[in-house]
């Protein structure tokens, strides 16, 4: 089993509230660009996406924020910008982001440049509910090879802290995926520690079942203040997904227009898990999968945004982070969908 994505501590946060923060975002886009590999035309080209997209957010939101982060899929190194802002929105987004339209409600000739200058772009906005940007760019220039699965993740600490006491992973093969959300107990560098042993016990040997993979966890963890962890594995050979969870980790799993819960046990990986028990749930086509750390509200509903279900699954990551965040706890959002349905 290869993995496809790891980022432990989550993703650089770059505020936009003023245009000094544009100079910022630039610098932090190409300092990430050289680490993933990038020449100086693609490190330069990655400055162009960030400063058209940090601009943006300023000229038609007022404030908003840019989250960086590195890409890893089959060893071909990439970066992810993905720009929040929460101010009127769009009414059309597709006249939007016509290259050269440039009105009140329009994000103009920087989209456009955001779009040639990236190998992949989604975007969702509807009025009154602001707008969230995607883009991908990878150290080749290209896509990479193509995975089972599509990925959107926001992992942030709690504000003020700068150790993220959450972490994920995910890999996969062929035809199976397993994805793991810890969230260590309390906040800060010794709940890292915690959700970090999680992460390298369940990608020492992803292939095992959830159940076996969180035992693995829980013995990786004595020692440490313990965490909250689900594993959950997808088949897509047979359909399949199972989850085994211990602590406050919510799984939302759909097929389709069906939604499904599926329960964690009460307790604390590597000090007091009393109980391990898989639960399963069918997945197709249509199957997406959300994992939520408590740091995310619960009273949301993907009903109150049209069209987001069926956007790139780092929108709707972004959304419910930007709208349900506590504010209080470190937060994960993980959005994975079955690449084999074609989105619009």
């Amino acid at each position: 089993m290869n993995r496809l994505d790891h980022a432990p501590g989550g993703q650089l946060c770059c505020p936009v509230i003023d245009s000094s923060h544009v100079a910022s975002v630039r610098r932090a886009a190409a300092d990430l660009a050289s680490q993933q590999g990038f020449d100086a035309t693609r490190c330069g080209e990655a400055a162009i996406v960030a400063t058209e997209a940090a601009t943006n957010i300023l000229k038609h939101a007022g404030h908003g924020e840019i989250l960086l982060r590195p890409l890893l899929c089959d060893g071909e190194a990439g970066m992810e910008l993905l720009a929040i802002d929460n101010g009127p929105g769009m009414a059309s987004l597709p006249a939007s982001m016509e290259d050269g339209r440039s009105t009140a409600g329009s994000y103009g000739v920087g989209l456009g440049a955001m779009v040639r200058l990236s190998a992949s772009l989604d975007a969702w906005s509807a009025p009154g509910k602001g707008a969230v940007f995607v883009m991908a760019l990878w150290r080749s220039g290209a896509l990479p090879p193509h995975s089972p699965l599509e990925l959107g993740v926001v992992c942030q600490p709690l504000p003020g802290e700068t150790e993220c006491g959450d972490s994920w992973a995910v890999a996969y093969d062929a035809t199976s995926v397993t994805a793991l959300v810890a969230d260590g107990l309390g906040h800060g560098f010794d709940a890292a520690v915690a959700s970090l042993a999680a992460v390298r016990a369940v990608m020492a040997r992803p292939e095992q079942p959830p159940a076996v993979l969180l035992e693995d966890a829980h013995r990786a963890l004595r020692g440490t203040r313990g965490a909250a962890a689900a594993v959950v594995r997808i088949d897509m050979l047979h359909d399949r997904l199972v989850l085994a969870g211990v602590g406050n980790i919510a799984c939302h799993a759909w097929l389709g227009a069906a939604r499904r819960q599926l329960v964690s046990h009460n307790g604390i990986v590597g000090s007091n898990m009393r109980k391990i028990q898989e639960f399963d749930a069918p997945w197709g086509a249509e199957g997406m999968l959300i994992l939520l750390s408590d740091g995310v509200g619960t009273r949301w509903n993907l009903d109150d945004y049209p069209g987001l279900a069926l956007r790139h699954p780092a929108l709707i990551a972004a959304v419910l982070y930007r709208d349900y965040c506590r504010k209080r706890d470190d937060v994960t959002v993980l959005v994975l969908r079955d690449a084999r349905r074609a989105v619009p």
